[in-house]
């Protein structure tokens, strides 16, 4: 066999240079050779691709009407672009579906499921002692010998009375331990996000072991102790001017991003750093009003600016546009570990055909390797 430039390097180096792949790209270099797919399969590997991959981006499009509409699409910040999923029978339904933290989640009345972001595998949970529809989910893990798997945390969400959905009730907040099967019931949301304490109004954030719920219209706060399992005094989290925003928890930081509408000029995208013990706020970045163009219509409505959405993880902060007739424009903001400076980027288009959808989930999560590769 003829000797290539390859030959010659040594496996650390072999290794550095394949880490700086995109995950698909990765996949597919496993299948070069056994040298490769040795090195890509080792533990180091796998840990050196953890720390240095960026959160995906993941939209998840519902239709109501004509469920086999259904999709699904991953945005991969390495490769700058979309992948279009397949669509598991268990996504052809009307069920909830979301996901967090490296998990995705189907809710049902009846049950709770979960699987690794990009697995094929769902595991069924007990049912939830509540039911309920649209709740907030977190994921955070515990120091736990007996299970590699995290604590899920539920809280809020609509009832169901049979059939029907009851939006004034507080349901109490639900973890599930793994280790047992068990859900654990504890104090429900702060009566303050009644009613409209369902995901269609409150966002949440997990940052330095507190579940912060944050309404996105209310601008009302509270966080919820998980070690010590009490929700902290309702605050209000409002910078001058707000419209809405979104509560979002970063690497090291708690970040508030949302439009503010300015007297002088036209509204604007704004992100602050919040100091979660003050939950005073200080402006970071706003985006360039170019790429705010881009995400809505120009028109003089009052709520255009209605189907803005906002999601983050990592570094990354994405906001989009949910309404079909734009076709689900992005853009994306990648913030500086060290400084806080932010580099805006708009996103590539969805691959075509995009179906009209009624309902849009979003979320961010990072994308293991293993997962993957054996999918």
């Amino acid at each position: 066999m003829e000797e290539t430039n390859w030959d010659y390097f040594d496996s650390d180096l072999t290794e550095l240079i394949l880490s700086h792949l995109s995950i698909p790209s990765i996949i597919r270099s496993s299948l070069v050779c056994k040298s490769w797919q040795s090195i890509i399969t080792s533990s180091s590997f796998r840990t050196r691709v953890l720390t240095r991959k960026r959160p995906w981006f993941f939209l998840y499009g519902q239709n109501n009407v004509f469920l086999k509409n259904n999709q699904v699409f991953a945005f991969d910040p390495e490769s700058y672009e979309w992948i279009k999923l397949p669509v598991s029978a268990s996504l052809l339904s009307k069920d909830l579906f979301t996901g967090s933290n490296g998990f995705c989640f189907t809710i049902t009345p009846e049950n709770f499921s979960f699987k690794p972001v990009l697995s094929d595998s769902w595991s069924q949970t007990s049912p939830l002692i509540f039911s309920r529809c649209n709740p907030l989910l977190g994921v955070y893990d515990v120091p736990d010998k007996r299970s590699k798997l995290p604590r899920f945390i539920v809280a809020g969400g609509a009832s169901f009375i049979g059939n029907l959905v009851d939006l004034g009730d507080r349901l109490a907040v639900e973890i599930y331990n793994p280790n047992q099967d068990f859900w654990e019931l504890c104090p429900p949301l702060p009566a303050n996000f009644r009613p409209g304490n369902s995901s269609q109004w409150l966002c949440s954030a997990l940052f330095k072991r507190k579940f912060y719920v944050f309404g996105i219209y209310s601008f009302f706060v509270s966080s919820f102790d998980l070690e010590k399992r009490y929700w902290t005094s309702v605050q209000t989290l409002r910078p001058p001017g707000t419209l809405f925003s979104y509560l979002i928890s970063l690497h090291d930081r708690l970040i508030l991003a949302g439009l503010c509408n300015n007297i002088e000029t036209s509204p604007s995208f704004v992100i602050w750093k919040i100091d979660e013990k003050t939950l005073e706020f200080i402006e970071m970045e706003i985006m360039p009003q170019e790429l705010l163009s881009c995400l809505f219509d120009s028109s003089d409505e009052d709520d255009r600016f209605a189907s803005l959405k906002c999601v983050g993880f990592g570094n990354l902060i994405y906001v989009f546009n949910e309404e079909h007739h734009k076709h689900y424009p992005a853009c994306v903001c990648e913030m500086s570990n060290y400084s806080g400076k932010c580099k805006w980027r708009r996103l590539p288009s969805l691959p075509l055909p995009v179906n009209k959808f009624h309902k849009i989930v979003s979320f961010c999560s990072n994308v293991y390797l293993d997962v993957v590769r054996n999918n």
